[in-house]
């Protein structure tokens, strides 16, 4: 029997056309993307729930939503308040322990390569870090965060390389 493998990559919509991010995804060979956002909507046409669930599908690319994985409304709304992002990611790892049995289900029942999804285009201001660096643990690799390019771009150029330390908002 062949051992499972399961790559985690991260992926932000912000300011991307839905054409380019799914192509950013086939680029990078996506089979599955976990929409890790509280509430699954977007005012950004083609980025709520259905619709992105229906454009994956017909780009061979399975959906999936975990809201537990989300950011808990009060933390956002504080982080809108206060832009501390160091206070924000210390908030968010303690809820996230209490989403450890979902994350342990996860690490052992997906494989091949999923994305996460989020909104912010930067993964280090973004939950879905935290989330990838949890989840890769279970995949014993380390997560690569994807950027969505417009379509003249290098798909090569699909990757970004994180920085040693987190960026103010």
């Amino acid at each position: 029997m062949s051992r499972r493998t399961l790559k985690i990559t991260t992926i932000g919509y912000e300011g991307a056309a839905l054409a380019d991010f799914l192509a950013t995804l086939k680029a990078a060979g996506v089979d599955q993307l976990l929409d890790i956002r509280e509430l699954p909507i977007s005012r950004r046409k083609g980025f709520s729930k259905s619709a992105l669930s229906a454009a994956l599908a017909a780009a061979g690319i399975a959906y999936a939503h975990e809201r537990a994985l989300g950011s808990p409304r009060d933390l956002r709304n504080r982080l809108r308040e206060d832009g501390d992002l160091v206070r924000f990611f210390a908030d968010f790892r303690e809820y996230l322990t209490t989403q450890r049995p979902l994350l342990e289900s996860l690490g052992h029942s997906l494989s091949g390569t999923v994305a996460l999804l989020c909104y912010e285009r930067n993964h280090r201001e973004c939950h879905r870090s935290v989330v990838a660096a949890a989840l890769a643990r279970h995949a014993q690799s380390a997560p690569v965060h994807l950027t969505v390019h417009h379509a003249k771009q290098a798909p090569e150029a699909a990757r970004s390389h994180p920085r040693q330390s987190l960026s103010a908002a």
